[in-house]
């Protein structure tokens, strides 16, 4: 199956988002396919900010980029668009680093306000970086997300319902098993 990068644009180290992507890593993985999880945050800040493109850890995280067929990217929303932190990361990646990938955007956030950040804000940018299919994203509500004191996950059922759709569809546009398993939630 297909080689998938899963890149949590959170600042944050109890992030929804992340816990939201890990748990869809799971379904992708029972799917068949290889995930490789990247939490932008644990990269060093001096050489995002700094723009260092020659830092071991960027030129490591862009191999990663090369070295799938897809990639879903997740981010909270803050002031209508995807995180200074996923920016970052973006800018240091070669102009065409998603040439040739399925991408798969997904974003959390407080209020339907933000609910077109991925449209608008998320999109342009990974269609400019070349990515061959952009498939339907999904923006969840951090209230449709519950995360447990143990790791565990609950997705509102709404939720859960959508973001299954169109993590399905994504493993479907990457040669992906097309059976339909239970909702995320």
């Amino acid at each position: 199956m297909a080689a998938i990068l899963s890149v949590s644009g959170s600042p944050s180290a109890t992030s929804r988002t992340t816990r939201l992507l890990r748990h869809l890593d799971d379904r992708l993985r029972d799917q068949g396919h290889d995930v490789i999880s990247l939490e932008v945050r644990t990269l060093p800040a001096e050489a995002l900010l700094g723009a260092d493109f020659r830092h071991p850890a960027v030129v490591a995280a862009t191999a990663l980029f090369e070295q799938v067929d897809g990639v879903v990217i997740g981010t909270p929303v803050y002031k209508a668009a995807y995180s200074g932190l996923l920016k970052s990361l973006l800018d240091l990646l070669p102009q065409y680093a998603l040439a040739g990938k399925t991408v798969l955007p997904l974003a959390t956030g407080g209020s339907t306000a933000h609910v077109l950040a991925i449209d608008y804000a998320l999109r342009p940018v990974l269609s400019s970086m070349g990515a061959a299919h952009i498939v339907q994203g999904w923006f969840t509500l951090d209230k449709d997300i519950t995360a447990g004191d143990d790791g565990s996950l609950t997705v509102a059922p709404g939720a859960a319902e959508a973001l299954a759709q169109v993590t399905d569809q994504f493993s479907i546009a990457l040669g992906g098993r097309t059976t339909v398993l239970a909702p995320v939630g």
